[in-house]
């Protein structure tokens, strides 16, 4: 499995409840153009529409040689998922007000998968907490190094 982009934000700005891995449909540059490691996911998010999901705002940049044949870059494009965990998520949307981030973009056997999460916003007095978790851990980690 090689990652190809990741979305560190989504971790800091929300908590990751579940996760699900969701297959993209793209175009012959656009999988060139991913393998080339030319995505940005950091402002995308996942709509659903007519019980289909779409990632939106997925920044696939421009093949080099693809000429006339080339993708826009921020198109919408389709995930596939089955029809229970796309009926199961956007329930769980709806009902407890949860938002489905994607969370990575990896290659594996061949395929572009997407990671996506459900998640729930944190306060900004939760997010500091972390960061100052974080930081602690840090440091007891330097401090145990430095005794052996």
């Amino acid at each position: 499995m090689k990652v190809i982009a990741s979305n560190r934000k989504a971790r800091h700005d929300y908590t990751i409840l579940d996760t699900y891995e969701a297959g993209i449909v793209l175009m012959g540059t656009e999988i060139k153009s991913v393998r080339a490691t030319k995505v940005n996911i950091s402002d995308s998010y996942v709509l659903f529409r007519d019980e289909e999901a779409y990632i939106m705002n997925m920044h696939i940049g421009k093949y080099k040689e693809g000429n006339i044949f080339n993708h826009d870059e921020t198109r919408s494009r389709k995930l596939l998922l089955r029809k229970k965990e796309i009926i199961k998520i956007n329930n769980k949307m709806v009902r407890d007000g949860l938002t489905c981030v994607p969370l990575k973009v990896y290659i594996d056997k061949g395929l572009c998968k997407l990671e996506i999460a459900l998640a729930k916003g944190k306060k900004q007095h939760d997010k500091r907490h972390a960061l100052k978790e974080k930081d602690s851990m840090i440091r007891v980690r330097k401090n145990i190094k430095n005794l052996y």
